[in-house]
């Protein structure tokens, strides 16, 4: 068991946050992408977008 316990932590080295590299890639993993931020910022430049064309709020 401790040999177990060896090769679990040589693979799984602390990061600044806390979390190792693998644990991070298995969580973005389990993220769904484009996350909510990145749809609204981008509904928030196509909306801007869409009013320079119109020219609406100038």
């Amino acid at each position: 068991m401790i040999d177990q316990e060896r090769r679990i932590l040589a693979v799984h080295v602390r990061g600044i946050d806390g979390m190792c590299a693998g644990c991070r890639a298995w969580w973005a993993r389990l993220t769904p992408y484009p996350c909510w931020q990145v749809e609204w910022v981008t509904s928030r430049q196509a909306r801007a977008v869409t009013a320079r064309f119109l020219g609406v709020g100038t």
